[in-house]
């Protein structure tokens, strides 16, 4: 993933336009779980929502595994993220009414437009590789925070995708399930070689990132902080 000279504003051509992102320059290479940090209102979301093509720059460019998305329409656009991102939200977004492994199945029920045994199979691996096998027939809603993020991740990576967008999935949970998550995102990225942007106001999670970048006023004031040894081994 790579972005060039992406700017965004709201309200372009009006009064009251606001530029929001001022010219970000990122490449996210594969393998790479990252950690993005920065203040509320520092332009996070808005980098975020344009990555994971939910948004459009206003100007500048990005690349997905080495395709320009500027040109693209809104179908293209949403083929190339239902198959190349996965999403993980603060808020899960489970349906509480479908059982865990319906909610894995969603992403490839809407590819593929009807359920079948093969979608099946594949929503109880993902389930079964975030440790959640005995609980994929349990209604969502009848899960802890920590199972349904679980959940949330399983789903994400159901259409295996390159990259994958977690934006402060631990935020609502508490320490002991947000390590678990954080750990199962981590084993994740080193198995499959996904790469993670991991937005997080936890200095300690991220302190076990490859990689930190910082966001403030719409800018990337730093984009390769790394860890320090005394972090990364407190964390070993």
């Amino acid at each position: 993933m790579q972005l060039r000279g992406v700017r965004k504003a709201f309200n372009v051509g009006l009064p009251n336009e606001t530029e929001v992102l001022h010219g970000i320059d990122l490449r996210l290479h594969r393998g790479e779980f990252c950690a993005v940090m920065g203040p509320s209102g520092s332009g996070k979301s808005t980098l975020l929502n344009i990555v994971g093509l939910l948004d459009r720059p206003t100007s500048g460019t990005l690349s997905i595994g080495g395709e320009e998305t500027t040109a693209l329409d809104d179908r293209a656009l949403t083929r190339l993220r239902g198959h190349r991102i996965g999403f993980v939200f603060q808020y899960h977004h489970l349906l509480s009414a479908f059982t865990a492994l319906e909610n894995v199945m969603m992403p490839l029920l809407g590819d593929a437009g009807f359920p079948n045994a093969a979608m099946a199979e594949r929503a109880a691996q993902l389930l079964d590789g975030v440790g959640l096998t005995p609980w994929r027939d349990h209604l969502a809603g009848h899960l802890s925070g920590g199972q349904q993020q679980r959940v949330a991740v399983a789903r994400a990576l159901a259409m295996d995708p390159a990259l994958l967008l977690a934006d402060e999935p631990t935020g609502n949970l508490d320490s002991k399930s947000a390590d678990a998550v954080f750990e199962l995102l981590r084993r994740l990225n080193r198995e499959r070689g996904t790469a993670i942007l991991f937005v997080t106001h936890n200095a300690t999670l991220a302190a076990r990132c490859d990689r930190i970048i910082q966001v403030a006023d719409g800018l990337l004031v730093n984009r390769d902080a790394r860890p320090s040894a005394a972090d990364a081994a407190s964390h070993t």
